[in-house]
């Protein structure tokens, strides 16, 4: 149980917050506008990762796989932020 609550709090928010940084460099548009996007996707993000954590077969398939996710959201980041050179 206290895998599943790791999972679901402080890596349910990680992964939320990478996502959130993946998806406001990578969405076209107006920043200001593709930011607000991106965090309320973010929300969403949170509580699925949320309930992932407490569905999965076990805790350490819910740490995981969580953290696979923020991993993958991780160097989307740091692609964008090598390509063009900006924070």
């Amino acid at each position: 149980m206290i895998l599943r609550i790791i999972a679901a709090v402080p890596l349910g928010y990680a992964v939320a917050s990478l996502w959130a940084m993946a998806l406001a460099r990578w969405l076209p548009g107006d920043p200001s506008q593709v930011t607000i996007v991106a965090t309320l996707a973010a929300f969403a993000l949170c509580a699925l990762a949320a309930m992932w954590a407490f569905a999965a077969r076990s805790g350490a398939r819910a740490l995981w796989t969580l953290a696979l996710l923020g991993a993958i959201a991780a160097v989307l980041t740091w692609v964008s932020v090598d390509a063009t050179g900006r924070l």
